[in-house]
């Protein structure tokens, strides 16, 4: 008979579920998928289940979430039924079963990046294209030039028509009118920002502008100009603004859910530089929960800034952080296992063995070449001559004799214990002859490099071995590398 089993599990994860059992199409069992009144499936124990589970006629097995707390053997008494813990992360059910894991899809999102050179007036035209260039490769959508007050840009235009030339999408970002009016004459697609007293501008061009308030807070003087747009049928963005922390930043939040709920379909752009440039925190989680918050409430379009040196790779991170938000949306999931690239400076799981399934591997060595790993005791070096345990490179090589007189391997050695502890003391995975993983914080085209340089090193001596925009090459180096 075929086997029915039942799994068990959380309002929040009940649909992502489904997909990933009806992704792993065709098994050898049939399933069912309950949820059991809990929100969050690790909060799930065997106590609450035996209370709350009735109707298991058919069921041979039943599988619950890795987290589960409590007694499954009495619990497997009671019902008569085997009970055992799955996996801690749904994605990883099919590798339980002896599956391969389908990735997430990270193909789709419903985001446009406005990516803004702040300084265009004060750079070349040529290093505006470069600019350009490495935005649209970072996952940028629109090129946006920003114009400085009392700076003269004399080459705005010519600056417009050659990233035109090139193939890309412009926008003009100034308060001042002469500025938008040149911008928009020299064929900008799209104009930041217009108000009440600018709005006439909208009428020389077919540029699709983005409104906001009059004054600061303004939210009135934005309905109107909004209400107008509407009435006339013409293309508009709206964006009420993002402001700094502890400068009015939860009521700009506030502002945004007021803009959506007012007027549910129209275009809404939010800007996260006031954030990103004013927070002195990896920027990385902060898109993270920008993109929560704009996938929370359908807004549109971002602007992106890179002005700090902290805020280098906000337009990657974005161009990530809107994927994982749609896949997360569209599964009706939380924003968790589907891609770890946002996790920059840690990892989710940074030690897949313990200290006792290293010991018992060190054991059986019976070569010199020395092996390295971390757990949360420290890092641990092992060959045939046996292991060594310590917290840092400096009180490990000592113990390391045979590199004493062999240079190149000392070498190779001394990168590999550097990146451990840096793992170590991060919370990083560390495997031995790979780069850390650093996520979308990585340049496109450099992740490997170091590896094969320690390789090489090592070699001499050792040999140990809607619309949807296509994803940026960083996304798709990261894809690769997967």
């Amino acid at each position: 008979m075929t086997e029915h089993i039942l799994f068990l599990t959380g309002k929040l994860a009940e649909k992502r579920l489904r997909r990933v059992l009806g992704d792993m199409q065709p098994v050898e069992f049939t399933w069912e998928a309950r949820e059991i009144g809990v929100s969050v499936a690790a909060l799930m124990t065997a106590q609450m289940i035996g209370r709350r589970l009735h109707d298991v006629d058919g069921v041979n097995r039943i599988i619950v979430p890795g987290l589960c707390q409590g007694d499954l053997q009495s619990l497997s008494e009671s019902l008569g039924i085997a009970v055992q813990r799955g996996p801690v992360d749904v994605k990883d059910l099919p590798a339980f079963f002896g599956r391969e894991a389908e990735p997430v899809n990270l193909d789709k999102h419903s985001v446009g990046i406005f990516a803004e050179i702040v300084e265009a007036p004060q750079i070349s035209v040529d290093d505006i294209l470069a600019r350009a260039a490495r935005y649209k490769r970072d996952g940028a959508d629109v090129i946006d030039i920003g114009c400085l007050p009392d700076t003269p840009f004399p080459h705005l235009e010519e600056a417009v028509q050659a990233l035109h030339e090139a193939g890309y999408k412009v926008s003009v970002d100034s308060l001042e009118d002469d500025e938008l009016l040149r911008g928009v004459r020299a064929g900008a697609d799209f104009l930041l920002s217009l108000h009440e007293s600018s709005a006439w501008i909208a009428e020389e061009t077919d540029a699709i502008p983005i409104l906001i308030p009059e004054q600061h807070t303004d939210m009135p003087s934005l309905y109107r100009l909004i209400d107008k747009f509407m009435a006339q049928d013409k293309p508009f963005i709206a964006d009420s603004i993002l402001d700094p922390v502890h400068f009015g930043f939860t009521d700009s939040i506030i502002r945004y859910h007021a803009l959506r709920e007012r007027y549910p379909g129209i275009e809404i752009m939010m800007g996260t530089g006031n954030l990103t440039e004013l927070t002195e925190a990896d920027t990385s989680g902060i898109n993270a929960m920008l993109c929560g918050i704009i996938s929370e409430l359908d807004i549109n379009h971002v602007l992106a800034t890179e002005v700090s040196p902290h805020a280098c790779s906000v337009v990657r991170e974005l161009d990530l952080a809107r994927r994982i938000m749609y896949a997360a949306k569209q599964d009706e999931g939380l924003p968790k296992g589907v891609d770890g690239g946002l996790l920059t400076g840690h990892s989710r799981k940074p030690f897949p063995y313990t200290l006792g399934e290293i010991r018992e591997v060190a054991a059986q060595v019976k070569d010199p070449s020395y092996r390295v790993e971390i757990t949360p005791e420290g890092i641990h070096v092992y060959n045939r001559d046996g292991l060594v345990t310590g917290q840092d490179p400096f009180e490990l090589f000592p113990a390391l004799e045979s590199l004493q007189e062999d240079a190149p391997h000392a070498f190779y050695m001394g990168v590999e214990l550097a990146k451990a502890e840096t793992a170590l003391r991060l919370g990083k995975r560390y495997m031995q002859d790979e780069d850390l993983d650093w996520g979308v914080a990585i340049v496109p085209g450099t992740s490997g490099e170091q590896a094969a340089r320690t390789k090489s090193a090592h070699g001499l001596k050792d040999g140990n071995t809607g619309e949807y925009k296509p994803a940026g090459t960083t996304l798709q180096a990261r894809k690769r590398k997967s």
